[in-house]
């Protein structure tokens, strides 16, 4: 039997994953980059236990820094509550855990033939019966999966009244060496502080806040050490400071799959950041998506599974980081901002391990190894 065809449009966390796990179960794939490289922003991405599992399921050895006990500060720097590891651990079996982005990118490349990769590639239509244009020509495929973000050209082919919105609120981002840094999170009346500890000494770190969209700083590292002067070690300390608005789409797509084609991760679902599950969100549909079509010849057929089984369970984590970002980084209102001060600081160190366990405790399908994936790097 001729070995099947899928075409990953994205070389980003959620297509080379993808791409990873339909290459496990014996697709040959071909992954499409516009950038010239496989590389990523200079930032971090947390890694919750049901990414953690999907990544496990996937083969994928990723340097993951799991995070230790950590502490939740009030808006003057004085202790809220704290993070528990052995809490959490005990609850869903795996730490939260962090990486650099390019570090994960790196791993997830590493599970694929190089002959799989291909940067450089503009591609300019794909349609829902396997034709993939791009700049040098068009390309065959028995599947084709559009992993090409927020702003997906493939998305707007298929629903052009899709609007991608403001999120109400802006991030900055940093990475700094700071060994011995711990997990730590501080809100405040409209803004979100918080650092993750990454590898080889490393932190990660965001700041959100509330406010219009569009306003920019001629130097954004100034504004920050003005403003946030608890923080100013982990601001001076990074080579670079990131700087954008935040968007998510504004509403729910009625489906993920279109006969040979499939949405996955942002394309899909963009969500903003408000529980860190934007890219644990996008994992699951990969592994989910070549568990689907591991287990038919018809590819229809099977992204028809795969749209039943990941678009309630996305479109909900979209809607529940909609709401966490009203009573997170976008709660301005004092006496709301008050009354969460007030319930943190009552909060036992096990509360935290359990809030939104419905989204920590999912578990991946199982992906059937096959012979014609024996010939990974």
């Amino acid at each position: 039997m001729e070995q099947r065809h899928a075409v990953v449009i994205g070389g980003g966390i959620v297509g080379l994953s993808a791409a990873v796990g339909l290459h496990r179960t014996g697709w040959r794939v071909t992954v499409y980059e516009r950038a010239p490289e496989f590389s990523a922003i200079g930032a971090g991405i947390s890694i919750w236990p049901n990414a953690q599992r999907a990544l496990a399921e996937l083969g994928v050895d990723a340097p993951l820094q799991p995070q230790r006990d950590g502490t939740v500060l009030d808006p003057h720097g004085r202790r809220l509550a704290t993070w528990s590891q052995d809490a959490y651990v005990q609850r869903y079996g795996l730490p939260l855990a962090a990486i650099h982005r390019a570090d994960l990118i790196t791993a997830l490349s590493a599970e694929l033939p190089a002959s799989s990769l291909h940067t450089g590639v503009d591609v300019l239509s794909a349609t829902p019966d396997g034709l993939v244009t791009h700049a040098s020509g068009t390309v065959r495929a028995d599947l084709v999966v559009a992993a090409d973000g927020i702003h997906s050209p493939i998305r707007t082919s298929l629903y052009p009244h899709t609007r991608v919105v403001y999120s109400r609120g802006t991030a900055f981002r940093g990475v700094a060496e700071l060994p011995g840094a711990e997990l730590s999170l501080q809100w405040g009346r409209g803004t979100e502080i918080g650092a993750l500890p990454l590898r080889d000494g490393r932190v990660y770190w965001w700041i959100a806040e509330a406010r219009p969209e569009g306003i920019r700083h001629a130097d954004p590292r100034a504004y920050l050490l003005s403003r946030y002067p608890l923080w100013r070690t982990l601001i001076a300390s990074s080579p670079e400071v990131l700087h954008r608005d935040l968007r998510h789409l504004a509403t729910p797509l009625p489906s993920y799959a279109h006969h040979h084609l499939a949405l996955l991760g942002d394309a899909a679902h963009a969500m903003p950041p408000y529980l860190g599950q934007g890219g644990c969100q996008g994992i699951e549909d990969a592994i989910v998506l070549a568990a689907c079509l591991a287990g038919t010849s018809d590819v229809a057929s099977g992204l028809r599974d795969y749209d039943a089984l990941r678009r309630s369970r996305s479109q909900r984590v979209w809607r529940t980081s909609i709401r966490a970002g009203s009573l997170g980084p976008l709660l301005r209102n004092p006496v709301g901002a008050a009354v969460r001060t007030a319930l943190l600081r009552l909060a036992p160190p096990s509360a935290m391990a359990r809030a939104e366990n419905w989204i920590n405790d999912w578990q991946p399908p199982r992906l059937p190894r096959t012979s014609a994936a024996a010939d990974h790097p």
